[in-house]
């Protein structure tokens, strides 16, 4: 096969597999994770299922390539997050019930020995916690009121986001997640957190 027909060929893939991934997405958000069969998506995409595992061998394998362009959507350039974006990422985050579901889901059940999502989710909690290091660096320096560095925080930081996300999603009439979280930066000290 000629290179540029190479080329082209791997460039159909990648939009092929974007287009899942988009299908992946909707289905998700329409019918919940557990809703979301490979033949719907299949189905979504004009695919037979067999088709679909032509580019994702498993349904694992398609909900990571889901977490990971969902982590793109939340992405701040040069990762360059602050505190009030974070607000407004937790308010975006409570429009989108079904990624949120998907992504929990997924959380919950990496945690089991050689899930396919563990080291999706373990390199991501890395990432993670160091950006909210930084973001609670820009915000309070070395010290936050507490007195804790950031690299200590962080980890409740993302604790306490997860954490609501779960209690949302079992009782989202209860539980306010972006007015909680709110009420968790107004304890961490921000200013304009109400």
């Amino acid at each position: 096969m000629p290179y540029g027909d190479a080329m082209s060929s791997r460039a159909r893939t990648e939009e092929r597999r974007a287009e899942i991934v988009r299908a992946a997405l909707e289905v998700i958000a329409e019918r919940g994770y557990r809703g979301a069969s490979m033949a719907a998506i299949a189905e979504r995409v004009g695919l037979t299922q067999q088709g679909l595992l032509h580019y994702f061998p498993t349904k694992d394998a398609l909900l990571v390539a889901v977490l990971k362009e969902r982590d793109q959507w939340d992405a701040v350039p040069d990762s360059q997050w602050r505190l009030d974006l974070l607000g407004s990422l937790v308010e975006y985050n409570a429009m989108r019930p079904g990624i949120v579901q998907t992504f929990s889901a997924l959380l919950g059940e990496s945690v089991t020995e050689d899930h396919p999502t563990r080291e999706f989710f373990t390199e991501r909690y890395v990432r993670v916690r160091a950006t909210m290091a930084e973001a609670l660096r820009a915000a309070y320096g070395e010290r936050l009121p507490s007195g804790l560095s950031p690299e200590r925080a962080a980890p409740l930081l993302v604790a306490v986001m997860d954490g609501l996300q779960y209690q949302w999603l079992l009782d989202p009439e209860s539980v306010d997640m972006p007015g909680a979280f709110r009420d968790f930066l107004a304890l961490l000290g921000e200013a304009d957190a109400s």
